[in-house]
């Protein structure tokens, strides 16, 4: 008898996934189109994760499954833009709406002419935005990823190289907007200011007296979410892809940012390099960290330094972001690491399995680090063994961070599927 393979094992592991995203597509379909309010499960209106699951989905070639697929993007394009209307990426932002939008058009391809209209309109916003931001008095909005403009930055690098077409635009019907490079450099220059002394002074947040972001008031939060990790992803976009590789200021508060997020590490009791939620601190607290997950700790957060190291290059920086997903990888254990009351922080994304996976598979497939893929592996396993548990997650919900719709997209993407949507999380 022929012995089972890794790629056997994966093949098998992503068909389970499209079986399971394939009912819950369908179940939601059904739902949101008999429902007369709106279903609780699909999060914000314009939350992009029906959309990215679906066009997974159809990559697998199955009809039955591509017609599912096209109709939940469908439905989901009813009601896309009907949520807070902010220019983030998550939580209704509008830059999710573009993401969502994009995906939706690769099953109804009349979606690109709305996504064109919505993406230089975007950008605009969000230069308007970032020029009222005041240094060193930020809230999440003036500079994150899930509500601010460095989401709104890796949600732009998506678009086609040559321009951020607006139907709409002066001039007449496709008329041309700048560049994807041009807008990325754009964005990224008013975060790197934000970036322009070696504590990251800009960044000091503004929650004085807030019941549940007190705890932040005057530090720099240091997350893949909300802190120096995520907007860190930016501006190694903007250094990548930008006009004139981002300029010299992007470039240099690349390596600030880096340098100030390196310096905040720590050992935690288990042996991996950790970080707190935010800094500085004069002292870090004895004990284990139990959240590394994409959006705090170790997983986030060395990806986020391996990509900045990797951009401009930096052979060492590129060593300590590998070490420390090393230790991450050799102390991590899933009965400890992923906890919490509800299966989203457990499977999700941002808290849970599917956040680590999406991060190891990025540095196993880009750094070529064999200790993510053992992880990759480990926990491509754990969330195979989780199905039931991610379809009643499906049932409540559906979005990208926190959702069904994420956890099934990462092990689709982590077993040969299309990457164009893990930008939302600052990978690729």
């Amino acid at each position: 008898m022929r012995q089972a393979t890794g790629s056997d094992r994966e093949t098998r592991l992503r068909a389970h996934a499209v079986e399971d995203a394939v009912e819950l597509l369908d179940r939601w379909t059904e739902r949101t189109g008999t429902a007369r309010a709106p279903d609780p499960a699909a999060g914000h209106p314009s939350d992009p994760g029906i959309p990215v699951l679906a066009r997974l989905v159809a990559e697998c070639g199955d009809p039955a499954a591509t017609a599912t697929a096209a109709r939940a993007t469908a439905r989901w394009a009813r009601s896309a833009g009907r949520g807070p209307g902010h220019p983030g990426l998550y939580d209704g932002g509008l830059a999710g709406t573009l993401v969502g939008l994009r995906h939706a058009a690769a099953l109804h391809p009349q979606l690109h002419r709305v996504a064109d209209r919505l993406a230089g309109r975007l950008l605009d916003r969000t230069l308007a935005g970032t020029a009222r931001t005041v240094p060193g008095a930020v809230t999440f909005r003036d500079y994150d990823l899930i509500l601010g403009p460095a989401g709104t930055l890796l949600a732009l690098s998506t678009a086609a190289p040559d321009r951020l077409g607006d139907p709409d635009r002066p001039g007449g019907p496709g008329a041309p907007g700048p560049s994807r490079a041009r807008a990325l450099t754009r964005l990224a220059r008013p975060l790197a200011a934000l970036c322009a002394a070696p504590d990251l002074g800009g960044l000091r947040a503004h929650y004085l007296g807030h019941p549940h972001l007190g705890w932040l008031h005057g530090r720099v939060n240091t997350g893949m979410g909300h802190g120096v990790a995520g907007l860190l992803t930016a501006l190694a976009t903007a250094v990548r892809h930008g006009e004139d590789r981002g300029g010299p200021e992007v470039a240099a508060a690349l390596g600030r940012a880096s340098g100030w997020l390196r310096r905040q590490s720590f050992t935690d009791a288990r042996s991996i390099r950790s970080w707190d939620g935010a800094g500085p601190a004069a002292a870090p607290p004895e004990g284990a960290r139990r959240r590394q997950a994409w959006c705090y700790g170790a997983p986030g957060v060395s990806w986020a330094l391996w990509e900045a190291a990797d951009a401009q290059p930096d052979a060492a920086a590129r060593e300590f972001a590998i070490d420390a997903f090393a230790g991450l990888a050799a102390g991590y254990h899933e009965e400890f690491h992923l906890f919490g009351d509800h299966p989203g922080d457990r499977l999700g994304l941002c808290h849970g399995a599917a956040g680590v996976l999406a991060v190891a598979d990025a540095l196993f497939r880009h750094a070529g680090l064999p200790a993510a893929g053992v992880l990759r592996a480990r926990l491509l396993g754990h969330l195979d063994r989780g199905r039931a548990e991610i379809r009643a997650l499906g049932a409540e919900r559906m979005a990208l961070l926190g959702g069904a719709a994420g956890t099934l997209s990462a092990v689709l993407t982590a077993t040969g599927g299309d990457r164009a949507w893990l930008p939302c999380l600052g990978l690729r």
